[in-house]
């Protein structure tokens, strides 16, 4: 639509007294990829205005650029897309939780991850880049325990696991008499072994 017509239908919704909602900043692949100073910060603001909207599969990058709909998928694929043709070291985190599985885009220049729930502040979330400390952050958003984070790579449609940890609950070696044996306490289960031998 060229500008002159969108000026006229202005016009015409302010004539039938009609609000308009025209938003003529809508952004491109190619206006983010050719932007001389994008860093994860600038990056980051182009999404305060996009909502949520989840997919099963991730967007092609026009199709949720244009939509100004998503999910942490689509964000968090794009920005490592983006970052990473500008030299950033970045890394893509799958975060599952009961009843939930969360991306981000983790940068190490910049010390934390870009997180699609946090687009309207248009910000970076500080953070280590151990992968435990970055599911730990993201599940305490959720309130919810952490159950495994992987690193994953995005490319072509696919999706390729680099590495996964598992969240391990705290153990605790319980000193016993030598005729009773070892006591393994975690917070699910008691296990104990008397002959030295795994339980």
């Amino acid at each position: 639509m060229r500008l002159r017509d969108l000026r006229f239908s202005a016009k015409l919704l302010l004539l039938v007294g009609l609000p308009i909602t025209l938003d003529l900043a809508a952004i491109t692949y190619d206006d983010l990829r050719n932007e001389p100073n994008l860093t994860p910060a600038t990056f980051a603001a182009h999404f305060r205005k996009f909502d949520f909207k989840f997919r099963a599969e991730v967007q092609e990058f026009e199709r949720f650029l244009k939509s100004k709909k998503g999910d942490c998928d689509d964000f968090s694929t794009l920005a490592d897309h983006l970052l990473r043709e500008r030299g950033y070291t970045t890394k893509l985190v799958s975060v599952r939780m009961n009843g939930v599985i969360h991306v981000v885009c983790y940068v190490k220049e910049a010390g934390g991850y870009l997180d699609y729930n946090f687009r309207k502040e248009g910000c970076l979330v500080p953070c280590s880049d151990d992968l435990s400390a970055i599911a730990r952050q993201v599940a305490a958003y959720y309130q919810r325990p952490w159950n495994s984070a992987s690193v994953f790579t995005y490319g072509g449609g696919l999706k390729r696991l680099v590495m996964t940890v598992k969240d391990m609950p705290q153990v605790a070696l319980i000193a016993e008499p030598a005729t009773r044996g070892n006591v393994i306490k975690t917070d699910t289960q008691l296990l104990t072994s008397t002959d030295g031998s795994a339980p």
